[in-house]
Formats: C-alpha cells, structure tokens, sequence
C-alpha cells in the first residue's frame, strides 16, 4: 500500500482534495506519495498529513459539508466534528511518540565505569 493510499485510508476514503493536493500535503510531511507505506516508520509523518489536511478543512467547513452532506447538516456540526477528530489525531500522535521512546527506554547499558 502507497503513502498515498494509506492517507486516503485514513481520511475514509473522503474526496476531500485532488491526488495532487494529497500528494503536496504528505511531500510536506516528508512522504513520498508513491512511496511503500510503513507503520514503523511513516505512521507519525502520516498522521500529521491527516492532521494537516483536517485543519485545512477547519477553515473550509463547508468543503467537508460537501462530501459528508448525510451525517453533516450544518457548519456549528461540521465544526463540532473537525474539531474533535483533529483533537484524537493529535492524541494519537503524542501516544505512537510516547511508544516509541518507552521501546527505548528499556534499554540498559551492559558495561558501567
């Protein structure tokens, strides 16, 4: 799966932006939209694209208004909902950073002085 895919993925597959557009936000998240996906070590980079393009949407209510038309009714909604999935996308980055330095933090030096 591509960077790009996995982006789309992530956004449900909502047609926020052109590939182009998509591909401009995860060039500025150092990703490469053709690139091979990995959790490992594009998960962070991706989730600040997501994040990235949600904000952008904050400012445009009414493009997301568009697409989510069934389950958005009206701007005060669209907001509301914004505003909290950009609040668990950076959540959900603070957790992945945490994890990885708790990966590193059990290691202990072998010799001492």
């Amino acid at each position: 799966m591509t960077n790009l895919e996995r982006l789309k993925l992530e956004l449900s597959n909502k047609v926020y932006y052109t590939d182009v557009e998509y591909t401009v936000f995860l060039s500025e998240n150092n990703l490469v939209s053709t690139g091979i996906y990995s959790k490992a070590t594009n998960q962070i980079d991706l989730l600040e694209t997501v994040l990235s393009i949600l904000e952008t949407l904050s400012n445009d209510v009414d493009i997301m208004r568009k697409i989510d038309s069934k389950d958005i009714i009206n701007v005060d909604q669209a907001y509301k909902y914004l505003a909290e999935r950009i609040q668990s996308v950076k959540v959900k980055i603070i957790e992945v950073e945490e994890s990885k330095v708790e990966n590193y933090s059990n290691i202990r030096p072998l010799f001492f002085n």
